[in-house]
């Protein structure tokens, strides 16, 4: 009877507490960071150039993103505006708008829009190189045209690669099992302070719980481009190849710490490699003594600092090594 009644007191004391004490550490913390960076979120829908009708919320060049700056510039996802003809925005308050492209970048996946608007709430910007595996991750967006949805989980993993959707490798993406759909692409990844520390960009399917942001450190390199330019300007070399094995014979005998190496498929008319005297069937394995395993290698190297700069490639051409003088042009 003592036991029944001692119960009775802590469920009705129970009921006295408010609701906001009984939050865990990790309510407070998701919470936290939604009241934080959730104003600054908003929903895109674009009409592309090619179908002349806006996109469903549900599906195509529909997605989210988020406000970064006080005068309305707003970071999302390349393929959710690139070749959009009409920009909306709905902003958290609910406002409905009209934006512009202001930068695309598809080898990265980035793009910034614009909205000129008062009384704007934008997102602070964290450091995604300090992040740990397990760590919080909150994402923030509107998949499915759900307005102001919000997941979490953890870090899974750091230092991913990624493709892009015009073949080039995108790296330093974060994995988290925070829960991803169509609709979230362009939204932020936030830490347990209400940082960005990364763009939400993709999801494996059918697979739960594998999802990808880009970094919020490739962006900070990439944002001041896409402002300025409206572009992001690269340096190019004009060969098509593949990643191809070194014979292991030619291997020894040149004393190559590598396994494989870029294979000259396609040389284009009046570029850096056909001024080279590059050729088809060349095994590229250096870009100056950085060693080239493959396409994406190469591609990490020809930034926009190289443009212009002559450069010594590291080739085979069976059986001889040999080192030709080539200068990227800006692309």
């Amino acid at each position: 009877m003592f036991g029944g009644k001692e119960q009775a007191n802590r469920l009705e004391h129970a009921t006295l507490v408010p609701d906001g004490s009984l939050l865990d550490a990790y309510s407070q913390a998701v919470t936290g960071a939604v009241d934080q960076v959730g104003p600054s979120v908003v929903h895109i829908l674009v009409q592309s150039k090619h179908s002349g009708q806006p996109s469903p919320p549900q599906g195509g060049g529909s997605g989210s993103g988020f406000i970064f700056t006080p005068d309305g510039f707003i970071l999302t996802n390349s393929h959710v505006v690139h070749d959009a003809q009409r920009i909306e925005v709905i902003l958290a308050d609910g406002r409905h708008t009209y934006a512009e492209l202001i930068g695309d970048d598809p080898d990265t996946d980035l793009a910034i829009i614009r909205i000129h608007e008062p009384d704007l709430v934008h997102a602070e910007l964290g450091d995604s190189k300090s992040l740990r595996v397990g760590q919080l991750a909150v994402a923030l967006g509107s998949p499915y045209g759900f307005q102001a949805t919000v997941t979490s989980g953890v870090i899974s993993a750091l230092g991913r690669s990624l493709r892009s959707k015009n073949g080039r490798l995108i790296d330093n993406i974060i994995q988290t099992d925070a829960a991803l759909n169509p609709g979230n692409s362009g939204g932020p990844l936030v830490n347990s302070r209400g940082e960005v520390i990364g763009v939400n960009s993709a999801m494996i399917l059918p697979a739960q719980g594998i999802c990808f942001a880009i970094g919020i450190n490739t962006a900070k390199i990439i944002i001041p481009g896409l402002l300025k330019d409206g572009k992001i300007t690269r340096s190019y070399l004009g060969v098509g190849g593949q990643t191809a094995p070194i014979h292991r014979r030619i291997g020894r005998y040149h004393h190559l710490a590598q396994e494989t190496g870029l294979l000259v498929l396609s040389v284009e008319p009046n570029s850096p490699a056909a001024e080279a005297q590059l050729r088809e069937g060349d095994l590229v394995i250096a870009f100056d003594d950085q060693r080239i395993r493959g396409v994406d290698d190469l591609h990490r190297f020809l930034t926009a600092e190289r443009i212009g700069v002559k450069s010594l490639l590291t080739i085979l051409r069976y059986p001889q090594k040999r080192s030709i003088e080539v200068t990227p042009r800006g692309i």
